[in-house]
């Protein structure tokens, strides 16, 4: 007797999508269509602008999957899509102002390419895109369809709450939209963002159209477009084309214009920088190899360096708190030819790992938080245990029990208390840092980690350890080996 198939593990982001979600089946990811869905489908798979599209690597690759329909059939869906899998999910505010900027073109790339052959892109959330290394890709090819007579974007509210107006805070006010995004998925609504400008603002192109008239509109508890009342009037997908061209070259001239933060010239106003790279490079090069991990973490990554040399192996989450210097580095990358390993294999987030993304939306479910979504080989926490210990007035043991938790091999830089740095964060406060010692640091290794491999660094005040997770107590199995075999 034949057993019936088990029901698809539906993901939890996909949730609010009725008629195109989202499942993994053996370790792959599929899309479940209704019926609807799946007529779309088979036209938009016919177009010309999906097939080059997917060719220049800005949709993911898909193809139907007949095979597993009887999966998903019993619970309403007529077809199965099998897309390929992002090494690395990563939310919108994780990532920086040019990485927005270049989801949102791509965005209005697609929609003009689309509105040529009678289609769509229904939704306009940043959600709808992952980073490849640095290259935006649609994933939620559910997004696109086929376009109705007399039909609206939809999406235009969406695109506005949460690509515009994060965009515009950040160039026309100086700032930083991640706090915004992270407090409200939806977005910033209109009115919100239209009592931050002031009458200046109100000047600018795009602002009346785009956020003033959004606003009073809300206020009023009416919608910027009402469907059948615009296609009575005969609306035509030419009036969206032009509301699409027109932000795309308001988006396109956008500027962030911030020159310096705290950490976007740490690499050339540090001395001890130039003195430990060779070595530290060394160190780093030779763990990679070894170990040959499928995923690093680059934490307090700043311009990205020892992420380019694990890239050379690895795929690279390279992480920073300072929002500038993973701006810098993603367009340094970004402006790299295509074929480059660390543009393809890095991405860069912003992201403060004392206060790092939750696990957020319905049920907390909906968007994971980094420990859900990425599971590293190696980890490296060059330069940073200071800033976490002392800056951050995280316990050294807690620290450890976080990176112990990651069950990854770690690169740890011990930075003592001579070093020029660690005066710095002490210079002005009461120093309450007693665990801040390295023999400490030591003493709390042990049951934690396994010391491979140790190096002094030429600054004399820097020490590199190489760590591998200690299961004895646990009976975990540990290293990157044993973990992909």
């Amino acid at each position: 007797m034949s057993q019936a198939p088990s029901a698809p593990a539906f993901v939890a982001g996909s949730w609010r999508d009725r008629s195109a979600r989202v499942f993994l089946h053996s370790g792959k990811l599929y899309r479940a269509l209704s019926e609807s869905a799946a007529r779309d489908w088979s036209q938009i798979a016919a177009t010309e602008f999906f097939r080059k599209a997917t060719a220049a690597e800005e949709i993911v690759q898909t193809h139907s999957a007949p095979e597993l329909h009887s999966l998903v059939h019993n619970a309403g869906y007529s077809a199965v899509l099998a897309h390929e899998r992002v090494a690395a999910i990563s939310w919108p505010w994780e990532w920086s102002f040019s990485m927005l900027q270049a989801a949102a073109l791509l965005q209005l790339k697609l929609m003009i390419q689309a509105l040529r052959e009678n289609c769509i892109l229904s939704d306009a959330t940043p959600f709808n895109f992952q980073f490849a290394g640095v290259r935006p890709l649609l994933i939620d090819t559910g997004s696109l369809v086929v376009l109705r007579p007399g039909q609206t974007w939809e999406g235009y509210r969406q695109f506005c709450q949460q690509f515009l107006y994060p965009l515009l805070l950040q160039a026309w006010k100086g700032v930083d939209f991640q706090p915004w995004l992270r407090g409200r998925i939806e977005g910033i609504p209109a009115e919100q963002f239209a009592a931050l400008l002031s009458a200046r603002d109100l000047l600018r192109k795009g602002a009346l159209s785009h956020v003033w008239l959004h606003a009073r509109l809300a206020q009023h508890g009416q919608s910027v477009a009402v469907a059948d009342s615009l296609s009575a009037a005969g609306f035509h997908k030419d009036l969206i084309l032009n509301n699409v061209t027109g932000l795309q070259r308001l988006i396109q001239k956008l500027r962030w214009n911030r020159q310096q933060s705290t950490w976007s010239r740490y690499v050339q106003q540090a001395a001890h920088v130039s003195v430990d790279q060779p070595v530290k490079s060394e160190f780093v090069r030779t763990a990679c190899q070894q170990q040959t991990p499928q995923t690093v973490w680059d934490l307090g990554c700043n311009l990205g360096h020892y992420s380019r040399i694990a890239a050379e192996t690895s795929q690279v989450l390279a992480m920073d708190a300072d929002h500038l210097t993973i701006d810098h580095l993603y367009r340094q990358l970004q402006a790299e030819p295509s074929d480059s390993l660390a543009a393809r294999r890095i991405t860069p987030l912003v992201m403060n790992l004392a206060d790092p993304s939750p696990s957020l939306g319905w049920r907390h479910e909906e968007r994971e938080c980094l420990e859900q979504r990425s599971q590293p080989d190696l980890v490296l926490c060059l330069a940073l245990i200071h800033h976490l210990v002392i800056g951050n007035n995280l316990r050294l043991e807690d620290v450890l029990d976080w990176l112990r938790s990651l069950n990854a091999v770690v690169i740890l830089e011990w930075v003592d208390r001579r070093d020029p740095m660690v005066i710095q964060l002490l210079r002005n406060r009461r120093d309450v840092f007693y665990d801040y010692d390295e023999d400490r640091l030591l003493r709390a290794l042990q049951g934690r980690f396994r010391i491979l491999r140790t190096s002094q660094l030429p600054s004399d005040t820097r020490r590199l350890y190489l760590l591998a997770p200690d299961s004895s107590s646990t009976g975990e199995t540990t290293g990157t080996t044993a973990r992909h075999s």
